[in-house]
């Protein structure tokens, strides 16, 4: 069973209060926020969620080597870590504009 945990009780707080999470980021951004994170918790593997085109979910690199994002909106992303390299404990790291990989 996957776990998610947030490195923030804020991003904890918009995942499970939609109003907050449409404050904190715009509408467009909070709905696929919440979307997101529901589609990480029932996706099995790292490589299925690679699969799935619309999340353009990929590995960062350089000084966040170890993050993975997927796409929100235009350049807003969600970054996530792992907890080893299973898709077995996820943490919800940030909501970012992300220009460069």
């Amino acid at each position: 069973m996957l776990i998610v945990t947030f490195r923030t009780k804020r991003l904890e707080r918009c995942y499970v209060e939609h109003k907050a999470a449409v404050r904190d980021f715009g509408k467009d951004v909070a709905r696929r926020y919440i979307e997101r994170i529901n589609i990480i918790k029932e996706t099995a593997s790292l490589e299925e969620l690679a699969r799935l085109p619309a999340l353009r979910c990929h590995p960062l690199k350089g000084d966040r080597a170890g993050y993975h994002a997927i796409t929100l909106t235009g350049f807003m992303r969600l970054i996530f870590s792992l907890e080893g390299d299973a898709l077995t404990i996820v943490r919800i790291e940030e909501v970012s504009k992300h220009y460069d990989d």
